[in-house]
């Protein structure tokens, strides 16, 4: 009879977990949506609640933190340095990643940013081209002689989560960032990624835009939707065949005690005859 059992029992759990397998997929993701299933289907890339085209260039706005150095001088602008001389800033605070040994200024609520020698100068709505212009031709004319000022933002970043490399938040350090210059950051996607799943979470988080995009399709990469926009989640999903494969393994240690139990009882009955 337990002999019997066994078969029967390992059948019917398979038959469960192949019947889950959708089920387990979307276990293992954060931030399900109900459009989730157009990955099946989807081609190139898939938008829901288009919000349309955001600005190519980023315009700086209030409590952004703005890196500032001029790449004629490489002393200028970094840690607890001086701008040409002056003291630095209270009101910059190091940043870390790339721009590790730089100085972030912070954009304050009425639009300035507080700069050694030269002080306020309005930025916000500028883009990081116009702003790094208009500093450049301040310290031009009141300290350094033909200075080249590099500006980027430190704030500015997207969130990658699921079947990457490497999880975390990225910094968009220019303009015009596209997901694949990310992902290769992230050192590419796992090998239980499935590519048809990528979606990218963008705008108003009570009422996001989905970007759907198919990463096994080439054209994908001429869409303008790819390009990333700040605070971007990037979300990509496993295979059906490798959440099934973890499900499985997951039923099997806990049904291999079981087991235990049964052929002792199957061995106790067996000799007790």
């Amino acid at each position: 009879m337990f002999k019997c059992l066994r078969p029967a029992l390992w059948s019917a759990l398979i038959l469960v977990i192949c019947m889950s397998s959708c089920g387990s997929r979307k276990s293992r993701t954060l931030f399900n949506a109900q459009t989730d299933v157009v990955t099946d289907t989807i081609k190139q890339v898939y938008v829901v609640n288009d919000q349309g085209m955001a600005d190519a260039y980023y315009k700086i706005k209030a409590n952004d933190q703005l890196a500032i150095r001029n790449v004629q001088n490489k002393e200028f602008g970094a840690s607890n340095s001086n701008l040409g001389g002056g003291t630095a800033s209270s009101s910059g605070s190091s940043v870390t990643g790339s721009a590790q040994n730089v100085t972030s200024y912070p954009v304050d609520l009425e639009g300035n940013v507080n700069l050694p020698a030269i002080g306020k100068v309005a930025v916000v709505g500028l883009s990081r081209r116009e702003a790094a212009a208009k500093i450049q031709n301040l310290y031009g004319e009141k300290l350094l002689k033909d200075p080249i000022i590099e500006l980027s933002l430190v704030n500015l970043k997207v969130t990658l989560l699921g079947e990457f490399s490497k999880q975390g938040n990225f910094l968009l350090e220019k303009d015009n960032t596209s997901l694949i210059e990310i992902i290769g950051e992230a050192g590419g996607i796992t090998k239980t990624a499935d590519p048809k799943t990528l979606k990218i979470i963008r705008g108003d988080r009570a009422n996001p835009e989905l970007i759907y995009v198919n990463l096994n399709d080439i054209n994908s990469l001429a869409s303008k939707k790819i390009i990333l926009q700040n605070n971007d989640i990037i979300v990509l999903q496993p295979t059906k065949n490798s959440a099934l494969s973890e499900r499985l393994q997951s039923f099997n240690n806990i049904v291999q005690p079981l087991l235990v139990v049964v052929n002792l009882a199957v061995l106790i009955f067996t000799l007790s005859k």
